[in-house]
C-alpha cells in the first residue's frame, strides 16, 4: 500500500482514513495499519462511526477520551452525545432565550431541529476537527462509519463553513441590538457574554478552512477504500469514490478484503475462489488508476494485538 512516502513527513501529521461498506472489514484494517504504523511512529487512531467497534478489535476499551492503547499507539471513540453537549455550551444560547427574539432572524441560526446534518454529527464533526489538529502526533488514522455516514461526514467542511458563516453575519447584523441581547440571555459575567461574541466561532471556521485543505492534500491525506470481493460491494465502492473525488479528497488505496486462499483439496473453496477472483479482475478493471491491495480471509477472527499485527505484515510487509 501507499503509506511509506506519507510517512517520510516529519514536520506535520499525516492523515489515514479507512471507509466502506458495513461488513467489509474497513475496522480490522485501520486498527491494523495503526498497529503497524506505531512501530515506528506515534499514532492516533480515531473511530467516528457512532456503533463503534474499534474497542472490540482491539480487544480493549477505549472511550471517548485518548486511551494509551501500546507504546506509540493510542485510541479514541468519538461520542456524539458527548461531543454534541460540549458543542453546545461553546456555541448555543438557552433554548428558551430563543422565542424571545422572533422577527429578528436569530431563530434560524439557532433552529438545528431542522438542520441537515444533525446537530450530534456537527458537534462530532467538530471534535474530529480538534483532533485532525493535533501536533502531538505523527500519523492519525480515522476509522470512518460505513460508507453513506462517512461520505455525509465528508461534506461537512462545507456545511459548517456555510453555517459558521451565517451565524457571524448574523451577529454583526444585529450588534446594534446586543445589550438587548445581553440583557435578555441569562450571562451575566462578561467572559460569559463572550459566548455571544465570535471568538469560538471563529477558531471554529478557521480550523474548517485548515482541515479541507489537509483533506485535499494528497501529500498529507489518503483515502482508502476497503471493500470485498462481491458485487453490491464493489456497486457502493463505485459509488463512494465518484462522491469522493467530487470532493477532491485524493484516494490512494482499494483495500479488497475477505480473499479466500487457495484451496484445491476444498471443491467450495475453490468454487467460492474462482467466483472472487472473477470479482477482482472487474476491481482491478474498474479502479486501475488506484493501487488495489489484496486481503486474504484469515482462518481465525481477527481480534486482539496479535491477529491484528499478523495482518498489518500481510498488507505491508
Amino acid at each position: 500500500m501507499v503509506l511509506k512516502k506519507l510517512l517520510k513527513r516529519e514536520k506535520e501529521p499525516v492523515y489515514y482514513f479507512f471507509s466502506g461498506k458495513g461488513g467489509v472489514g474497513k475496522t480490522t484494517v485501520a486498527a491494523a495499519t495503526a498497529l503497524w504504523l506505531s512501530e515506528k511512529k506515534k499514532v492516533l487512531i480515531i473511530s467516528t462511526d457512532p456503533a463503534h467497534s474499534l474497542g472490540d478489535s482491539y480487544d480493549v476499551p477505549i472511550g471517548g477520551t485518548v486511551k494509551k492503547l501500546r507504546k506509540n499507539l493510542f485510541g479514541v471513540e468519538i461520542d456524539p452525545a458527548k461531543a454534541m453537549e460540549e458543542y453546545k455550551k461553546k456555541f448555543m444560547p438557552k433554548i428558551e432565550s430563543v422565542e424571545q427574539f422572533k422577527g429578528l432572524g436569530i431563530e434560524e441560526v439557532f433552529d438545528m431541529a431542522g438542520m441537515t446534518p444533525g446537530i450530534d454529527e456537527v458537534a462530532a464533526f467538530d471534535k474530529f476537527l480538534q483532533y485532525m489538529h493535533s501536533k502531538e502526533y505523527d500519523v492519525i488514522v480515522f476509522d470512518t462509519a460505513p460508507t453513506g455516514h462517512a461520505l455525509r461526514f465528508l461534506s461537512f467542511p462545507e456545511v459548517l463553513d456555510s453555517w459558521v458563516g451565517k451565524i457571524i453575519k448574523m451577529r454583526l447584523r444585529f450588534s446594534g441590538v446586543a445589550n438587548l441581547i445581553r440583557k435578555v440571555l441569562p450571562f451575566g459575567k462578561e467572559e460569559e457574554k463572550q459566548q455571544l461574541g465570535t471568538e469560538e466561532l471563529d477558531k471554529l471556521k478557521l480550523r474548517i478552512e485548515e482541515a479541507r485543505k489537509i483533506l485535499t492534500d494528497p501529500e498529507r491525506t489518503s483515502y482508502n477504500i476497503v471493500t470485498i470481493p462481491e458485487q453490491m460491494a464493489i456497486v457502493e465502492s463505485e459509488r463512494a469514490i465518484k462522491t469522493i473525488e467530487g470532493y477532491k479528497i485524493p484516494i490512494k488505496n482499494i483495500v479488497v478484503n475477505q480473499i479466500i486462499p487457495p484451496n484445491q483439496r476444498c471443491g467450495f473453496c475453490k468454487s467460492k475462489r474462482d467466483e472472487q477472483m472473477g470479482r477482482v479482475k472487474e476491481i482491478k478493471k474498474k479502479f486501475s488508476t488506484f493501487k488495489i491491495v489484496e486481503v486474504p480471509l484469515f482462518k481465525k477472527e481477527i481480534r486482539g494485538f496479535d491477529s491484528l499485527s499478523k495482518l498489518g505484515k500481510e498488507m505491508y510487509d
